[in-house]
């Protein structure tokens, strides 16, 4: 098979047979804090691709994508591997914008360490002081990479200092960074650990020397707070005694010690870096080959049988029994469905034939599946670029091409042995985008397109709504509801979209009798039907009864199925603006038939006209759905959420502590759907991109007057 290759790689794909040699690094931040940048300055420091890309001229490896390309931001996971040091490092590039929440988490999930990339010059949002808390919660080892160094208003110390405030305890410099003879931009760094100077002035590898006098003071400042870090982390606990009673400790001791905590998930060192000198960039190779987690050493996801029964404990073992996982899936336009795959035990191979499995996902879409493919090709990803490999060992991540059932979260596993590797968490789509295909001919194209997206996006829901006949794609945001609307576009799909509507109901508010006459006469059998009905309002809840009270055989005994039929037909047409009625009670009080003229299908259509005469007098009105919503803010935002529910008509129930995060707040309130619609967007933009809200149906509830007769010109207007 020919692969698809990508301009500027040089050299095959690395290839490792043993999980020590491998470093999985998730690199997340904000949007715009260099990541994208930074793995492409890594890849030519080592030699991978010739000559680095640019996000503006859209020539970087990772953002390949038509949308990353013309947004200039990344929208998607991206995987590229290179060889430092006999080590392969798979770099995982995530997109920092929170629509995009499910690339970042399964780029976690793939991962075995996250690098946090952090600009000298742009700050923090608070989606990624929430990362980091999320990181913390399963022990993820972390560091932070300080970028963007020479722009005009970077501040390397205030950038550590904002770390350590959001961040918390033992986030700490490694290196300082070295100004030009000029004091105008970074050429090297101050190792604050080994106290050398790494100059870059003549480009990498970095020339090391001796630090020059006025560098002593500095140094020796960060030095001790960073010492003292590394002392207190330490498992020798004579350590911290040796040290404070003046005793020089041996640097090895205080490096060995150093990649020891960083491993467990410990300890946070900074690197400063400068993608446009190279500044830093060996040294943070360096530390991610020396200092973070090799698979054998990061805790692998539970299995179970496809029963659910419970299975041993996983092992990063290349001889233990095959169990893998995909965690993206994509379709490429040459070489079809490509799905990255992240090995945790065994050995995949090609030419092999696995089980792969995917379970529940019903909800979202992804109906449980199961079956055995033949694996063809292996492939190492660089970006867009696919290089066929002979193998993927335990802890490694691979492609593999053209399976015809692999989504994204299904697990891949032997033949003779089918395993469900326990799914990752990830967030409810909730912003809803109602689109419509141009032509007949664009149906069948968005049908085909939709099951490929949906089949490698968890965060993306289909909704085929049978009581408003849309087509509603449930998305994470704007963002993330353009590339969805772009990529259908892009393969050939004419659509358009148009307003959400939300599904009410109908009801009368009063008793009422209806009178309904269905009889013609023209030529041969007529249609002879006539009835009377009682109608009062139940209960919020409580549902249809139909009840039969003619007397003396007025409707004969055979034909009050067929008003009951008929009623219920009308229930189901609406009676004011085309939604189900819902809480009624229906009584057949009397009416009249004739020998020859009656039959079942006249009686249906008098039942239907009697409950429509009974509405002109029943005071009809409309119901919309009320959810239940739970929305997780920030303390600082509690107020501004309150207040903001309450102006969606929404009632407060109340709020409490988040049990999960310190600092957290969940608010608890009753609101009408129709007010919910874009309520993901417009929560993102108070909470600055930091409140998650989830949902579910509570009841029906009288719309308010304005609002239903708006609706009930609306549903005139279309008919």
């Amino acid at each position: 098979m020919a692969q698809k290759s990508e301009k500027g790689v040089t050299g095959g794909a690395p290839v490792v047979t043993e999980p020590g040699r491998v470093r999985n690094v998730v690199l997340v931040g904000h949007s715009g804090a260099g990541k994208t940048t930074l793995v492409e300055a890594l890849l030519a420091a080592s030699g991978t691709i010739g000559r680095a890309g640019t996000v503006t001229d859209g020539t970087t490896v990772c953002d390949h994508d038509p949308a990353a390309v013309r947004q200039q931001r990344s929208v998607s996971l991206a995987c590229a591997p290179l060889l430092h040091r006999d080590v392969k490092i798979n770099l995982l590039d995530t997109p920092g914008y929170a629509d995009f929440v499910g690339e970042l988490r399964a780029g976690l999930r793939a991962a075995d360490a996250a690098l946090f990339v952090v600009s000298a010059a742009g700050g923090m949002d608070a989606a990624t002081v929430a990362l980091w808390e999320e990181c913390a919660a399963v022990e993820m080892p972390r560091a932070v990479a300080v970028t963007r160094l020479d722009h005009p208003r970077a501040d390397f110390d205030e950038t550590v200092a904002l770390c350590q405030r959001v961040f918390g305890d033992n986030v700490l410099p490694l290196y300082l960074p070295m100004l030009d003879d000029e004091g105008e931009s970074v050429a090297g760094l101050l190792g604050l650990v080994t106290r050398r100077v790494f100059d870059y002035t003549a480009g990498l590898p970095a020339q090391v020397r001796e630090p020059d006098p006025e560098h002593l003071p500095a140094i020796a400042e960060a030095r001790d707070e960073l010492i003292e870090g590394i002392i207190a982390e330490s498992e020798d606990e004579s350590l911290m005694d040796r040290y404070l009673a003046g005793e020089e400790i041996d640097t090895e001791v205080l490096i060995a010690d150093l990649e020891k905590a960083v491993a467990r998930g410990h300890f946070y060192p900074v690197v400063p870096v400068s993608v446009d000198t190279g500044v830093g960039l060996d040294a943070l190779l360096d530390g991610l080959v020396a200092a973070f987690p090799s698979p054998p050493e990061h805790e692998l996801p539970a299995v179970t049988g496809l029963d659910g029964s419970p299975r041993p404990p996983l092992t990063c073992d290349p001889d233990g029994p095959l169990v893998a996982e995909v965690v993206k899936t994509t379709v490429d336009r040459h070489v079809g469905r490509v799905s990255l795959v992240r090995v945790f035990s065994g050995t995949l191979r090609p030419e092999h034939t696995v089980h792969v499995a995917g379970h529940g996902m019903t909800e979202r879409g992804h109906p449980d599946h199961d079956a055995d493919e033949r694996v063809g090709h292996l492939y190492s990803p660089l970006g867009a670029a696919l290089r066929e490999v002979p193998l993927c060992v335990a802890g490694d991540i691979c492609a593999i091409t053209k399976s015809g059932s692999a989504e994204t979260g299904d697990t891949i596993s032997a033949k003779d042995d089918p395993l469900l590797v326990a799914p990752w968490d990830m967030p409810e789509p909730l912003l809803p985008v109602a689109i419509v295909a141009r032509s007949r001919a664009d149906e069948d194209a968005l049908a085909r397109n939709l099951a490929r997206l949906v089949a490698g996006d968890p965060t993306l829901r289909l909704e085929r709504n049978p009581e408003t006949h849309q087509l509603v794609l449930w998305t994470m945001g704007e963002a993330h509801a353009d590339v969805v609307l772009d990529r259908l576009r892009g393969g050939g799909v004419e659509l358009d979209t148009e307003p959400v509507r939300v599904a009410c109901r109908e009801t009368l508010t009063a008793p009422a009798k209806g009178h309904g006459r269905h009889v013609k006469q023209s030529g041969g059998h007529g249609q002879y039907a006539i009835c009377d009905i009682e109608v009062e309002p139940l209960p919020r809840g409580g549902g249809f009864e139909f009840v039969d009270r003619v007397v003396g055989g007025a409707v004969p005994h055979n034909y009050i199925p067929s008003v009951e039929k008929g009623v219920r037909a009308q229930m189901e047409r609406g009676l004011v603006a085309g939604h189900p009625v819902v809480d009624l009670r229906v009584t057949l009080s009397d009416g009249k038939a004739h020998s020859v003229d009656s039959s079942d299908a006249a009686f249906q259509t008098a039942g239907a006209l009697a409950l429509r005469d009974a509405a002109e007098r029943g005071q009809p009105a409309l119901l919309e759905p009320v959810d239940e919503v739970v929305v997780r803010v920030p303390d600082s935002a509690v107020g501004a959420v309150m207040g903001d529910l309450s102006g969606r008509r929404g009632r407060v129930l109340g709020t409490e502590p988040d049990p999960d995060a310190d600092g957290r707040t969940l608010v608890r309130a009753e609101v009408p759907a129709t007010e919910l619609l874009r309520y993901a967007v417009e929560l993102r933009s108070m909470t600055s991109g930091t409140g998650t809200f989830r949902r579910a149906f509570a009841r029906y509830e009288p719309m308010p007057a304005h609002l239903a007769e708006q609706v009930r010109k609306e549903h005139s207007g279309a008919s």
